[in-house]
């Protein structure tokens, strides 16, 4: 792939392991069932504070259900995935074409976004299936645990520290700590999904969700002047639907998403003096995909089936309405479009090989410079 770091040359790798996911379960009764899920990212080789980029080994989901009928249950206070989107719960490499998630789960959408949190679900009919969820808040802190001080605040005044929303990188690092008491916020955010299966239309599947926290900003947010911030809300919309059409090998997919701050000139991003990394009132993002089934016949004795597709997506995560003590300067950084194209080759439903062009457009003066042509192999059983 191409490196930015580089000029923008192509440079070849491999990313071993790039997760390798272990589901413990147990039924400790017909009606209370343990889940659990223990991921390793790259290889689980660790080497610096930001180890979620490096490789680590961490519990992503951990909780107990409580069954009780099948228009409500319980999830008792665990780790669980935010119920917004398709990918974010469904995220097995099974579930999508191309090497890496789709595009707006890399930000807009936080995946895998895990947090501490509780939730009640169920089946209302066959059309429909719910789930809200009450859980600690996401943060606009980015920096590593080191510099969350034992009052469980940002940094003190004239200390920096990075942002953990901004408009280059969307949400990606504001998920809320999982353990040890590290949340800097007394927040709790909602969320709630609801799940489309009609009968009157065969091949269709889709979902709206949304999220909602009343602040993000963390105890002791300030300006790069040592200035304290205020609060602000985050909400968060998501519409997807898949439609594989019956009696074809045609599969259509599309996805929306919204973010909305309530105040956005409170975001550490906006005071940090970087103008380039600027948040707006609004980050939003779109995608569409294409996709078609062809059966290879039987080899290896198995049904084989290979699947072209192309997607297009396209983000905004520097939308207008800057305010802060950065300058009100748009630099178009956070505006990007991917062409993925590729085909996924499925050998039997659990195992996938497959292969992937992206072409990356960014309106930054040198633009994105990180195309990428990635071969992998996923599975799930």
């Amino acid at each position: 792939m191409q490196n930015p770091a580089a000029n923008g040359a192509w440079q070849n790798g491999a990313d071993a392991a790039a997760r390798m996911v272990l589901l413990p379960t147990y039924a400790i009764t017909d009606n209370i069932i343990f889940n659990a899920e223990i991921e390793f990212e790259h290889a689980g080789s660790s080497f610096d504070n930001d180890d979620k980029l490096h490789g680590t080994a961490e519990i992503e989901q951990l909780w107990i259900d409580f069954k009780i009928i099948d228009q409500f249950n319980w999830r008792a206070p665990g780790i669980d995935l935010v119920p917004i989107g398709y990918i974010n719960q469904h995220h097995e490499p099974t579930q999508f074409y191309s090497v890496e998630r789709p595009e707006l789960y890399n930000g807009l959408i936080p995946s895998t976004w895990k947090v501490p949190g509780s939730s009640v679900y169920g089946t209302i009919n066959e059309d429909l299936k719910y789930q809200v969820m009450v859980s600690t808040s996401n943060e606009d802190f980015g920096d590593s645990f080191d510099n969350r001080t034992a009052a469980k605040t940002v940094p003190p005044p004239g200390t920096p520290y990075f942002p953990g929303i901004d408009g280059l990188n969307a949400l990606t690092f504001s998920n809320p700590p999982l353990g040890g008491f590290q949340q800097l916020s007394d927040t709790m955010a909602v969320s709630g999904r609801l799940d489309i299966t009609p009968t009157f239309l065969p091949g269709f599947a889709g979902s709206v969700s949304a999220y909602y926290s009343p602040n993000v900003v963390p105890r002791g947010a300030h300006d790069e002047f040592g200035n304290f911030l205020g609060r602000s809300s985050l909400a968060i919309f998501d519409a997807e639907f898949r439609y594989r059409v019956p009696d074809t090998g045609l599969e259509l997919r599309g996805e929306s998403v919204l973010v909305e701050f309530g105040n956005p000139a409170n975001l550490r991003a906006n005071n940090d003096s970087d103008p380039t990394d600027n948040v707006g009132k609004y980050m939003y993002g779109y995608s569409g995909e294409l996709a078609y089934h062809i059966p290879m016949g039987t080899i290896l004795n198995s049904d084989w089936e290979a699947v072209p597709f192309y997607r297009y997506t396209y983000e905004n995560l520097q939308a207008g309405g800057f305010a802060g003590t950065d300058p009100n300067l748009p630099t178009g950084h956070g505006q990007l479009q991917f062409h993925t194209a590729g085909v996924a080759i499925f050998p039997t439903p659990q195992l996938v090989l497959k292969a992937t062009y992206q072409r990356v457009i960014d309106k930054s003066v040198v633009g994105a410079l990180s195309d990428s042509f990635l071969g992998g192999v996923g599975f799930f059983f």
